[in-house]
């Protein structure tokens, strides 16, 4: 099994997740922003799931990961929420009963080392609006990646595994949860492209559920 690294400096993710349940409070269902991975492998069980869109955020690869989707050595990307724009996604609603417990497993999965920063977003959905908890990402986090040209990009779709896969099963994965939901995101879209013309993910994929890497 791959060995986490620590947590990052200033960074505690026992503390952070503790101040995360002082903010929720267990008084009522806890509803959890998802837009990238939650998508397709929430591994939480949720009583209710709409359609929701946020603001002041969009959906962005631009996280480091050298655990999920890469390794110290070479280092891989997953999405996040960056300040600015609107992003479209899903809520889920979880039982007050169990959501303690679920929000911990959560926390093991997104937190290993306080990467994200845990907010509150006014979510949108069509039966109204509801405060969801959502993993952002500061600019000024050293895990932020920046903007990468497309030659960066694509060594790293070649060659970042971690514990979860690769960066590139990441990124097609997530593009299909989107297309399934009638979310057209632009980049995701630019990117699955830049992957199919150069050959690291088969153009006939594009709409099939990516179960499986490419040869």
């Amino acid at each position: 099994m791959q060995e986490l690294p620590p947590h990052l400096p200033g960074r505690n993710p026992a503390q952070m997740l503790a101040h995360t349940r002082a903010q929720w409070g267990g008084r009522g269902d806890l509803w959890i922003f998802g837009y990238a991975s939650l998508l397709w492998r929430q591994e939480f069980e949720a009583v209710e799931h709409r359609s929701a869109q946020v603001h002041g955020w969009h959906r962005a690869l631009r996280m480091r990961s050298r655990v999920n989707r890469g390794s110290v050595q070479q280092p891989g990307l997953v999405f996040a929420l960056l300040p600015g724009g609107a992003c479209r996604g899903m809520v889920f609603r979880l039982r007050r009963e169990t959501a303690d417990e679920e929000l911990e497993r959560l926390w093991q999965r997104e937190m290993p080392t306080g990467v994200y920063d845990p907010r509150w977003l006014p979510a949108r959905t069509p039966q109204g609006t509801v405060p969801a908890l959502a993993f952002t990402l500061s600019r000024r986090s050293e895990a932020y990646m920046g903007r990468l040209d497309d030659a960066q990009m694509l060594h790293i779709l070649r060659h970042a595994s971690g514990r979860y896969g690769s960066t590139l099963q990441y990124l097609a994965h997530t593009a299909h949860a989107l297309r399934e939901r009638g979310v057209h995101d632009r980049e995701v879209q630019r990117l699955m492209r830049l992957a199919e013309q150069h050959g690291l993910w088969p153009p006939a994929a594009a709409a099939q559920k990516p179960d499986h890497p490419p040869p």
